[in-house]
């Protein structure tokens, strides 16, 4: 039976529904797609359900009509300020001397047991490396010998009324959540390389109305954090600057646009409307990539106090990733680089097959991740299955898979 994905990404200028067919491991065709502006969405967060309900049913029904399939689940993207991560530890003891999955699952539980407030909920919980009888360093403990094992995990919150407002706004265009999934974390899955997350790598997905930050090092996530900043408030700077309604500003800033005023000439001249004009202005091409240069420069230092603060800026050889469809603004890596000292690269989805047309940019790269997000969870679903299969052929007893699947789904990336 062909495998079928559902990703549905809920940004601030965007809906993104994707659907996928798994065709090999870890390659997936897109034989769906719905992609409708956003509405009743502010910096990542629900502010009108009926119109950000509108928004995701309009998308579904898209990617319904180009699939031919009724959609009935989907992984469904999170972004947004309330969003907050915190690293906690968990230990336990082996009774029989050699870790199982289910000793892990233990483990993260421990770690996952830690005291929340009760608007708070867990989105996910992620290892960052395990220590047994001590030893640090352990990559993965399943089989080994030991008397105790100690898991760093990697816990993500968000706002529980937030969520609830999200996850009503997908019920209500007949959609079931198999589960949400941060923004970075999804938008790394296509993104970054295995090189890049094992040196120490920041991905940054900057998309209208927040910026997401993921920090890897030795291949896991060690930092997560959502800005409330984003392409939106360069537009806005824009719309007061020029004088322009937000729509117009959007479309200078897109045709126009440039992060760095000295790579532009001082006789390169467009002309616009402004309010309260009769006729068209002429406006210098240098007064607009003076506005962005500015704002975008400050983005990137809020990004950099960020990074900083986690105390992780020392383990980032591989620089920055940027992505998201900010990140397609001329100029932008410069002033990355110039800004955090560090090497910058802007990435997008490659290697996509299907109904890709518009899908090839940055601004794409949540939507796929999702479906390699699901993949991902497929595949260590298959192995759970095998391992249980092995258990009882041994005639060992029967440890609760169930818990150890969602153990793993939590655990992910």
């Amino acid at each position: 039976m062909e495998e079928i994905l559902v990703g549905i990404d809920v940004g601030t200028t965007k809906v993104c529904t994707l659907v996928g067919r798994v065709e090999e491991p870890k390659s997936v065709r897109i034989i769906g797609v719905g992609i409708e502006p956003s509405d009743g969405i502010r910096k990542g967060v629900i502010v009108d359900l009926a119109s950000a309900t509108k928004a995701i049913t309009n998308a579904v029904q898209r990617a319904e009509q180009t699939s031919g399939l009724e959609i009935t689940s989907a992984l469904v993207s999170l972004a947004g300020a309330h969003v907050s991560s915190i690293n906690s530890r968990g230990a336990v003891a082996i009774p029989g001397g050699i870790i199982d999955a289910s000793d892990v699952a233990r483990a993260l539980d421990q770690a996952r047991a830690i005291a929340i407030p009760h608007d708070r909920e867990i989105v996910h919980v992620i290892q960052r490396g395990f220590s047994v009888d001590g030893q640090e360093g352990i990559r993965q403990p399943v089989g080994m010998h030991g008397y105790r094992l100690e898991v760093e995990a990697h816990i993500i919150t968000a706002a529980a009324a937030t969520v609830d407002n999200l996850r009503q706004c997908v019920g209500a265009a007949g959609v079931d959540i198999q589960s949400f999934v941060l923004n970075p974390l999804a938008s790394a899955e296509v993104v970054l390389t295995e090189q890049e997350r094992q040196m120490g790598v920041a991905v940054c997905d900057i998309g209208g109305g927040t910026t997401d930050l993921a920090i890897y090092v030795d291949g896991d996530v060690w930092h997560t954090m959502v800005l409330a900043v984003g392409g939106n408030h360069i537009t806005q700077d824009i719309a007061h600057g020029l004088r322009l309604p937000p729509t117009q500003a959007e479309e200078v800033k897109k045709q126009q646009g440039h992060a760095v005023r000295s790579e532009i000439g001082a006789e390169e001249f467009f002309n616009i409307r402004p309010f309260g004009e009769d006729h068209p202005v002429r406006i210098n091409r240098q007064d607009l990539a003076h506005i962005i240069e500015a704002r975008t420069a400050e983005m990137f230092a809020l990004i950099a106090q960020e990074i900083k603060r986690s105390g992780y800026d020392g383990l980032l050889p591989a620089g920055m990733v940027l992505t998201g469809g900010t990140s397609a603004l001329p100029g932008i890596r410069r002033v990355a680089h110039e800004v955090l000292g560090m090497p910058v690269r802007t990435a997008q989805p490659e290697n996509l097959v299907g109904l890709v047309d518009k899908l090839n940019s940055p601004a794409y790269s949540t939507s796929i991740g999702l479906l390699h997000w699901a993949v991902t969870m497929q595949n260590h679903d298959i192995a759970i299955g095998r391992a249980r299969k092995r258990r009882l052929a041994k005639g060992e007893k029967n440890v609760n898979l169930d818990n150890v699947k969602d153990w793993i789904k939590r655990l992910l990336p």
